[in-house]
């Protein structure tokens, strides 16, 4: 959309022509016509980011209503050959009674996708140099949207035979119209957002309710910032909320990813205030720092110390410098350049002197987010014969019904006096490691349990089982649990357990080793 001098709006601001507001509008306005759908349009794109998702393309139907039955006489070769003609633009139908081939209305509107023959529109959809000239059919398109109703039909309507839409990429006005004719979503990841704002534009709402739940499934820590950007763009709360959860959770993963860079100054300046960040401000810094050398690059600034620190305006002092590790402010941030020499006189002083100086940084730590620990054992014991290790493995599987990240596990200690452990933990799926780590844990002699972290928390999908491993290396005079439950309820998470058989050293759901899981949920 435009504003009456011609120049860019915000991106998602959409304009529907409804009759009540139409009533009110004068003569003078209704001769202006609709700039989108003008011929004469001289608009460049709308401006917004497509991304690709490292996932295998999906399909599915809409509806289940229109079960598809071939009739007993079907000649399934002229079927197949007519549907592979509808495939390609601009070919029709010249056989007759081709009607005949298809026992449902919705298989008959389907032949008319993207084919020429009775098309009463066509649409120039891309910007300049990638554009693609696509048939439509008014009563179709006005049945699936109330804005190609409003445009064919409305009391502002406008008859032309061709109408310019730069601002949607071809792929997803054709994914769109799709869904329009066929009934059928067909979602591919690299599409799914320009599909997403198509869908918003033209008020299509179970299309665009499939590609949120198309993102949602598809959302990691590597694209996590880029679709909070996106999702806020397209006011998708529920996308947005799923986005702060993996951040939050993940954040040094997230901060760490190349789509962190690509993010707006507004999405930057929201997750540098986050309260609940899980992550290291010595990470933070370095992300900052990282997207403001692309910035420089976005504005065709030369990507100087003055420049990034131009960029980042603001922003710089939601980074929460102060609260670093005195050897992260002193090898990292400090000789980063990117501070000027008081404030790094001032931020030594503020770790140092009694009388600390006054910040313009933020100096409280970060809450970050408290981990919830799964315990699935209702006692523990110890045998007088010990419990042999030796190299073997510990294991168990488990599935929730919501989505977690696991952090690490919880693992018991000596039952005879202090002792150190060496632990290696695994988390697999279908025998695919996804994350693992070697560390060392100190145990007091006590019967509780000592946690052992993963590098970064790993994100868990619901209804999927889940195997957690450990092999343990110390003292063999150890605690484990017993009476162990197939199921607990830890908070809002549902926890289910069942035996491994990758466990060899008799750890099961009734007893053994690996009493906890520690998540963020």
């Amino acid at each position: 959309m435009v504003d009456e001098k011609g120049k860019n709006m915000k991106c998602l601001t959409f304009f529907l022509m409804l009759p009540e507001t139409v009533k009110n509008r004068s003569k003078k306005s209704s001769k202006k016509g609709n700039s989108s759908s003008s011929s004469n349009s001289k608009l460049p794109p709308v401006c917004y980011e497509i991304i690709t998702l490292k996932t295998k393309k999906k399909k599915k139907m809409a509806a289940d209503i229109f079960p598809r039955k071939k009739p007993a006489n079907t000649n399934t070769t002229a079927v197949q050959q007519y549907h592979q003609q509808n495939l390609n633009n601009n070919n029709t139908i010249p056989a007759p009674n081709w009607q005949g081939l298809y026992p449902t209305i919705r298989e008959r509107n389907a032949v008319m996708f993207n084919n020429d023959l009775m098309a009463d529109v066509h649409f120039v959809v891309g910007p300049p140099g990638g554009t693609q000239r696509l048939p439509g059919h008014k009563y179709v398109l006005a049945v699936g949207s109330s804005v190609f109703h409003a445009m064919f039909y409305g009391e502002l309507a406008e008859d032309k035979d061709e109408i310019r839409i730069p601002d949607v990429e071809p792929a997803a006005f054709l994914a769109m119209l799709k869904y329009i004719y066929c009934d059928e979503i067909d979602l591919a990841a690299d599409t799914v957002l320009a599909t997403l704002y198509a869908a918003k534009k033209y008020i299509v709402p179970h299309l665009a309710r499939a590609c949120v739940n198309f993102l949602e499934t598809s959302l990691s820590a590597k694209n996590a910032c880029v679709l909070l950007s996106q999702s806020c763009l397209f006011e998708e709360p529920d996308l947005t909320q799923r986005c702060w959860e993996v951040i939050d959770a993940q954040a040094e993963l997230a901060l760490k990813s190349e789509g962190f860079c690509d993010i707006d100054f507004q999405t930057l300046e929201s997750i540098l205030r986050r309260e609940t960040l899980n992550a290291k401000e010595i990470v933070v810094f370095e992300a900052a720092l990282s997207w403001a050398e692309v910035e420089c690059q976005r504005q065709e600034l030369t990507a100087t110390i003055e420049n990034k620190r131009k960029v980042l305006g603001k922003a710089l002092y939601l980074i929460r410098i102060p609260t670093m590790a005195l050897d992260d402010f002193a090898n990292g941030a400090a000789q980063s350049g990117i501070l000027t020499l008081n404030e790094t006189n001032d931020i030594f002083l503020w770790y140092t002197a009694a009388k600390k100086p006054e910040l313009q940084f933020v100096s409280k730590p970060r809450k970050g987010l408290v981990p919830q620990r799964c315990h699935r054992f209702q006692s523990c014991a110890y045998r007088s014969n010990q419990w042999r290790y030796r190299g073997r493995c510990d294991s168990i599987q488990f599935a929730v019904d919501k989505r977690v990240f696991i952090a690490g596990f919880g693992l018991y200690g000596s039952s005879c006096g202090s002792a150190e452990y060496s632990a290696k933990i695994e988390l697999k799926r279908q025998g695919v490691i996804l994350g693992q780590n070697l560390s060392k844990y100190f145990s007091d002699g006590s019967s509780n349990t000592f946690p052992v972290w993963f590098e970064y928390p790993v994100q868990i999908e619901p209804d999927t089982f889940y195997t957690a491993s450990v092999i343990l290396d110390g003292n063999e005079l150890s605690y484990f649990g017993q009476e162990g439950m197939t199921e607990v309820q830890c908070g809002k998470v549902t926890v289910q357990f069942q035996c491994s058989s990758d466990s060899t050293n008799g750890t099961g759901v009734q007893g053994g080793q690996i009493p906890e899981l520690i998540f963020y949920a």
